[in-house]
């Protein structure tokens, strides 16, 4: 016999309200500086985790060199901080800081050898997000990395 475990915090996270603009279906296209010619085209989706309580986001690119991911972002509503936990099909797993203020919303990482950071714009209009990320190797020059153009899917 299964025991049902009442979920009281499975509601909306007021902190996460910013994200709400990004729930639903998106189709992605983009390109890699290291992967030059090739266009990658894909999906991603946001959705509402736990009744709100946390978003989750899978993205999926069809071509080869862009790994699959999951992503969870959660909040610290002491702090104003915004967090996402990150795991990709080679099984790199990543803990990323997170703002979101107006229509721009960053994540970084910084770490030795290895530090990343992304900027998605949103649309006025909440359909098209232009993603640009860069990487650094050195923890000092930044170069061009994932470029990608969301379209909301109707």
């Amino acid at each position: 016999m299964m025991n049902h475990i009442k979920h009281e915090a499975a509601i909306p996270n007021p902190a996460l309200k910013p994200f709400e603009i990004l729930i639903g279906e998106w189709e992605t296209i983009g390109t890699h500086p290291y992967l030059p010619g090739t266009t990658f085209h894909g999906h991603t989706s946001f959705k509402w985790l736990e009744g709100g309580a946390f978003v989750i986001m899978h993205s999926e690119i069809d071509e080869e060199g862009i790994p699959s991911g999951i992503a969870i972002f959660g909040s610290d509503n002491a702090t104003g901080e915004y967090f996402m936990l990150y795991f990709d099909e080679r099984k790199v797993s990543r803990k990323i800081d997170v703002s979101f203020n107006d229509n721009e919303l960053k994540w970084w990482r910084n770490a030795p050898g290895f530090s990343q950071r992304f900027t998605w714009t949103i649309a006025d209009d909440g359909n098209v997000i232009i993603s640009k990320g860069e990487l650094s190797k050195d923890d000092t020059t930044w170069e061009k990395d994932l470029e990608l153009t969301l379209n909301r899917i109707k």
